[in-house]
């Protein structure tokens, strides 16, 4: 049947496909075992994340008592919460199922995780040892019978139920009333993975809950119970910060007072382990109020299995994926001055494959330039002990003038942005806290130089954050440029930063929230114009997510106009190729594998001379209409062929690409009978590699 009314698939559940993804990487037996087990890590991480985010905005939906169905693709919001709980309850069952198969084959590989059960009496000493030397201590255990107030539950904290059935009194028989109830929380700074005493080849471990477990009686000592057991129980609170009018307090004073605010904000996802006896899990509920839209999910003995991107290596390397050595790029040498380098010409870097140091070195030279007079920087995320707030800092000590935006809002780092903002402000940097209304997103570095012609420009534009420790693990590409026209326009984003009425205009720059759509949209139309007069039309895009309706409306329309479209989204995709009628000129792939696919990447035809664009922006509403975002043309023609290689190998993955389509199954693609296996992340480093011969 052939299409003519645009059709979508629904947000939230296209995240729950994309979770789905990272469950197969822990499925898949060519991801090395521990691996696979980080994975499974991961899983539990996104879902968690997904409940205090997404689920909890639709629940606000319907306590508001309202249906959603025009910013939910069609679906009524209290229907999206019943297909959620369904799915996930299937996805945890499933993730259980590959834990249990990942267990036996850590067994095949001297790898025994043990229940407080299975330990022998040396064991026993060990774990008993443990328990009092680091653990004890540390453990938060509260009675609950005799409390007035149930206590406030850490959000995404595991805390172990713990019902004791009492002895009986002197001839009278035991009742419901004479079970005691408490909650022990399961210490977060401790590790979760205890490893035990190896014996000869074989490497044991206990995990922290099954540890406490084994060490009841010795909590417990007050008590006379006839049997005592220990059950774990889960709770995410919704995440959204809700940020007051005040004005007599500071934006950042805010901020901190909305993220404390978390901790008592509503519920909207309680797990239990489906062994629970009925009588304690009916005790919880009625104390905790957990109601009919809260999202109530049996699982299994474990929760946090986010905890499980932590285990231990064992010192198993043959367990793990191999690291790679960043390489450098050719031509552009860590050994002299970059600014030098860069003044030449326009240079690519492509994280992980390529260093990050080409970073913190641009800056470190920068801060020690006596020519420098100005860095202006955006900060979304930065790591721990962050290299690049050292480098700024620096810059500030030798006298150059250092502006930082800091987003303070950034999704559950806003507690470490807020300490980094105290500290650069210390350290002397002038700090801009973000635009009213909008979120500072764009990843860009301005330097100001003043040479015998006058202020030279030079900088440097991401689509990924300027973070060392994410850097390793997620694919961004970076330009370096001291193209005039670039950089003036990025003068004139800080500019907006500081004055927010003032908008300028853009000759190279894509900016949002005034110009992203509008300028996607005019690229758009010239590939339906080139199709419509029978030229070779063409769109190539590699982003995180796309979920803004109109731009997938205007997708659609390229498709019905002849255009050939190919996408590559890691996660969310709200738009359904491959549609007669609508989208049949659309092929749509996700990669997941070893690395996260970070980078936002723009290629249109323009009838052979291909117009190329990097940005920090998705095509989700809120990047176009409602954050700060930065996109950037790329002029220089190797590194325009450079992208349209590594599109390329990505478009070409047989062995981690999987298919978008009707039937949302996930299905990998296909290899081709005489197709040789790529797998598009180890081929790009190989690329790479090659390039420096």
């Amino acid at each position: 049947m052939i299409k003519v009314k645009n059709e979508y698939v629904n947000r939230e559940i296209s995240w729950l496909h994309f979770n789905s993804r990272v469950l197969q990487e822990s499925a898949d037996k060519r991801v090395p075992l521990i691996d696979r087990l980080r994975f499974l890590g991961i899983f539990s991480n996104n879902l968690d994340e997904f409940f205090k985010v997404r689920y909890a905005t639709v629940k606000r939906i319907v306590d508001a008592g309202k249906k959603g169905k025009s910013v939910l693709g069609g679906e009524k919001a209290k229907d999206l919460l019943e297909e959620i709980t369904k799915i996930v309850i299937q996805q945890q069952a499933k993730s259980q199922e590959i834990l249990n198969k990942i267990e036996d084959e850590l067994k095949e590989e001297n790898i025994f995780i043990l229940t407080e059960n299975e330990l022998d009496d040396e064991q026993q000493e060990f774990v008993r040892e443990y328990f009092f030397k680091k653990v004890n201590q540390e453990l938060m255990t509260i009675i609950l019978n005799d409390l007035t107030e149930f206590p406030l539950l850490k959000d995404t904290a595991a805390y172990l139920a713990v019902k004791m059935v009492m002895r009986k009194d002197q001839g009278t028989p035991i009742d419901i009333g004479k079970n005691r109830y408490a909650l022990i929380e399961i210490p977060r700074g401790i590790d979760r993975f205890i490893v035990l005493p190896k014996k000869g080849d074989k490497n044991y471990i206990i995990i922290l809950d099954d540890l406490i477990r084994l060490c009841l009686d010795s909590i417990f000592t007050m008590f006379e119970y006839k049997s005592i057991s220990a059950h774990m129980i889960k709770i995410t609170r919704d995440a959204e910060l809700d940020i007051d009018n005040d004005l007599t307090t500071s934006f950042i004073e805010k901020i901190s007072s909305s993220v404390e605010g978390r901790k008592i904000s509503d519920p909207v996802r309680f797990v239990y382990d489906k062994t629970i006896d009925k009588d304690t899990l009916q005790f919880l509920k009625e104390k905790m109020n957990i109601i009919d839209t809260d999202s109530v999910i049996p699982g299994g003995r474990y929760h946090n299995r986010r905890d499980y991107m932590g285990f231990p290596s064992l010192g198993r390397t043959d367990l793990m994926y191999q690291k790679i050595e960043p390489l450098p790029v050719k031509g552009f040498s860590m050994e002299g001055s970059l600014l030098e380098k860069i003044a030449q010409k326009d240079y690519l870097i492509y994280t992980p494959y390529h260093t990050f140091a080409y970073l913190t070195k641009f800056l470190r030279e920068a801060a020690l330039d006596p020519l420098v007079r100005t860095i202006k920087i955006t900060i979304y995320r930065l790591a721990n002990d962050s290299q690049i707030a050292s480098a700024l800092i620096n810059a500030v000590k030798n006298g150059k003038k250092v502006t930082v935006q800091i987003e303070l809002q950034a999704r559950f780092d806003e507690q470490a942005n807020i300490e980094y903002a105290n500290l650069l402000k210390e350290e002397g940097v002038d700090l801009i806290f973000g635009v009213p209304g909008l979120k500072v997103h764009s990843k860009i570095c301005l330097v100001e130089r003043e040479e015998r012609e006058g202020i030279k420009r030079y900088g440097f534009i991401s689509t990924g954050n300027f973070n060392e420790s994410t850097a390793k693990i997620y694919t961004d590409y970076t330009l370096f440029t001291a193209h005039e026209g670039i950089l003036k326009e990025m003068g004139k984003v800080f500019e907006f930063f500081e004055t927010n009425y003032k908008v300028s205009k853009y000759k190279h720059l894509v900016v949002s929230p005034h110009y992203t759509k509008s300028t996607f949209n005019k690229l758009i139309e010239n590939e339906i114009s080139n199709a419509e007069a029978g030229l070779e039309a063409y769109i190539k895009i590699k982003m995180n997510s796309l979920t803004s309706y109109k731009m997938v409306d205007k997708l659609y329309e390229a498709s019905r106009a002849g255009v050939k479209v190919q996408l590559i989204i890691r996660g969310v995709c709200c738009l359904i190729p491959g549609v007669e009628g609508m989208s049949e000129n659309i092929e749509a792939i996700s990669v997941v594998d070893k690395f996260l696919e970070h980078p936002r990447l723009f290629i249109f035809g323009n009838g052979g001379d291909p117009h190329c664009y990097i940005s920090s922006a998705d095509w989700m509403t809120r990047n176009l209409d409602f954050r700060v975002e930065v996109g950037c043309p790329i002029y220089d023609e190797d590194i325009k062929q450079e992208l349209l290689d590594t599109f390329d190998i990505s478009w070409r993955d047989n062995l981690k690409a999987r298919i978008f389509s009707e039937k949302q199954d996930n299905a990998y693609r296909q290899r081709g009978i005489n197709e040789a296996e790529l797998r598009s992340q180890f081929e790009l480093y190989y690329y790479y590699q090659r390039k420096l011969e």
